[in-house]
Formats: structure tokens, sequence, C-alpha cells
């Protein structure tokens, strides 16, 4: 491994000078460590470190300065996504890439349950009522017995499926692979058995990760195919869905709603549809920021360094071609 002068790690904190990472200063007893936010600054730092922690994980600003980046070895992302810091001369290295998976898959999960309550109890209906001090009784929906249909299989998938088995919801999967069965799901289905799976169900996840394979997967087709009755919430990425595809779904009540953490353009922009329609959930990629998750993110990269250290297997190494880390 190369060191820098002092026998300790050179680490560069990508986006860490105006909004540094909490704690991170118990680095300075065990590494040399840097921090830039501009190109300028991450060029006149990054020649001689062999890591990189993507505070905030810009792969613009990284490849920026890639070429005089020849000593890094190891980066860790402060996302569970990697699309925003993965770049061609990136995934064409050896440079280790690991993602933050495993820290924001509980609230998530919540959020998505939430959300799911939110449809089934009528509460954006109540709430406006509230608002105009307007009494009106209604029945609701039960979760219970509902099918839920979750697209991504990792982390997340996984923490909205144990949480909707909880309620006493019906789960299948669909991932890179079919398979039979894959606790905590009934069934894996194939991502070329999408149209097909959605018919299935009541609630439509998606947890996908932004992937060359996951562009725009859900499409016009796709949404067709769901039911009327059917909810969809994204917890993945804006880029696996046609958007204008999602507006034209829901204005023709092809779908009975959205709930939505992630866009195609981040911030939504003003003149989205999106932001009027009443039965959609507008969200702007908070679901997996909860109170001290800088914190647990800053905990797992001192983690991974201390295992770095002593020459032992990382934890959450993704698979640069893949876009994730790929399940054993």
């Amino acid at each position: 491994m190369t060191r820098a002068a002092t026998g300790r790690p050179y680490v560069v904190v990508l986006g860490g000078v105006a909004d540094p990472p909490p704690g991170l200063e118990i680095l300075d007893s065990v590494a040399e460590v840097a921090a830039a936010d501009t190109p300028d600054e991450l060029a006149g730092v990054i020649g001689d470190a062999e890591i990189v922690f993507a505070w905030r994980p810009d792969g613009e600003l990284l490849s920026s300065a890639w070429e005089k980046a020849g000593s890094v070895r190891w980066i860790q992302t402060a996302s569970a996504g990697v699309d925003r810091i993965l770049f061609p001369e990136l995934v064409q290295t050896e440079v280790v890439l690991t993602n933050a998976a495993g820290i924001y898959d509980d609230a998530i999960a919540e959020w998505v349950l939430g959300s799911m309550l939110v449809f089934a109890k009528g509460l954006i209906g109540v709430l406006d009522r509230q608002r105009r001090r307007e009494w009106r009784h209604h029945e609701t929906e039960v979760l219970t017995r509902k099918k839920v249909l979750i697209a991504g299989v990792g982390g997340i998938g996984r923490a909205v499926a144990r949480r909707c088995h909880a309620t006493g919801m019906r789960v299948r999967g669909v991932g890179r692979t079919a398979r039979p069965g894959d606790e905590p799901f009934e069934i894996v289905l194939g991502t070329d058995e999408l149209p097909d799976a959605v018919t299935w169900a009541d609630y439509v996840v998606d947890a996908l990760p932004a992937t060359p394979a996951t562009r725009a997967i859900f499409d016009r087709e796709v949404f067709s195919e769901m039911r009327p009755n059917a909810r969809f919430i994204n917890v993945g990425r804006g880029s696996t869905v046609d958007e204008a595809a999602l507006v034209e779904a829901l204005r023709d009540a092809d779908i009975a709603g959205a709930a939505l953490d992630v866009f195609e353009q981040e911030p939504l922009p003003p003149s989205s549809p999106l932001w009027d329609m009443p039965n959609v959930i507008v969200s702007p990629h908070m679901s997996g920021d909860f109170a001290g998750y800088r914190i647990a993110v800053v905990e797992l990269f001192l983690e991974n360094l201390g295992r770095y250290v002593e020459d032992k297997p990382l934890k959450n190494v993704v698979d640069k071609r893949l876009g994730f880390p790929a399940r054993a």
C-alpha cells in the first residue's frame, strides 16, 4: 500500500470543506487528511492520496482530477447508490469502491410503509379536509393481505419486505435472476418479467439502483399493466422511471397513486405536474436521511479504514460494472 511520508494513509475527503463530516477529527491520529470541494482544490491534494472518502458523491468533481489520482486504491462513498460517483475511467481501474449499503435500509423501509398507510387510510384527504374544517366519515383499507411487488431485492428491498410481512402482506420480488424463493420474498422474478409481475400487485415498490439495465424500466408498458387500484412507490432512483409515462398513468387513472422520493431531475422542477396531483406524495429525496445518519456514515468509513490498514476485506464492495454490491 502507498503511504504518505508519515507512514500513515493519506485520505482526501470529497466535499468536506463547506460541509465537514461529523466526528472525522478522529482520523487525525491515524491518517493524513485533506478536503476538497472544487476541482482546483482536489487537483492540489489528490496526487498522493490512496483513499478518497466521497462524503459528497460527485463523479464529475472526482473525474476532473482523476488523471492526477494515480495513487488512489480505495473510494468509500457516503451513499448507497453509486451512480453519482461512477464514471468510465473509474470503472476500468482496479480501484476498490465501497458504498454505504445497510445504513439507510430501515429508514427507507419505514418511509415506504408510512406511504402505504397514508394511501390505505386516506390520510391525504383527511388532512386536506381538516384544513377546510370539513367533517366527513369514510371507510379505509387495511394492509393485511395486500400484495406487494418489490423491484430490487438488495438490502433496501429486503427491509421493505420484512416490514410488509409484519403487517400481514404478501411479498414478491423482482431481481436480476429469477428464483423460486428467497426469504423474505415468496418468489423472485426476473426483471424481464416486470410487465407481467406488476399485474399481481396492490403496491409496486421501486428499490432499483441506477444502471444502464434499469434505465426507464418502469415505462408506459409497465404502468399500463398495473392494476387501476395499485400504488407505485419509488425509493430507488429517478432514472429507473419514465416520468412522463408515470404522469400519464396517474392522469388517466391507470394507477391509483404514487409516493415518490426520487425523480428524473432533482430538485423536482416547479413546473412538474406531479406537484399538483392529489394522489401523489412528493418527497425531496429524504426517505433515508434519519437523524444520526451522517454519524453512521462516518462510523462505517472508520470501520472500513481499520480493515483497509489491516489488509482485511472491506465491507460493501461494489461491483463497478454492475453498479452495486453483488450478492453471493
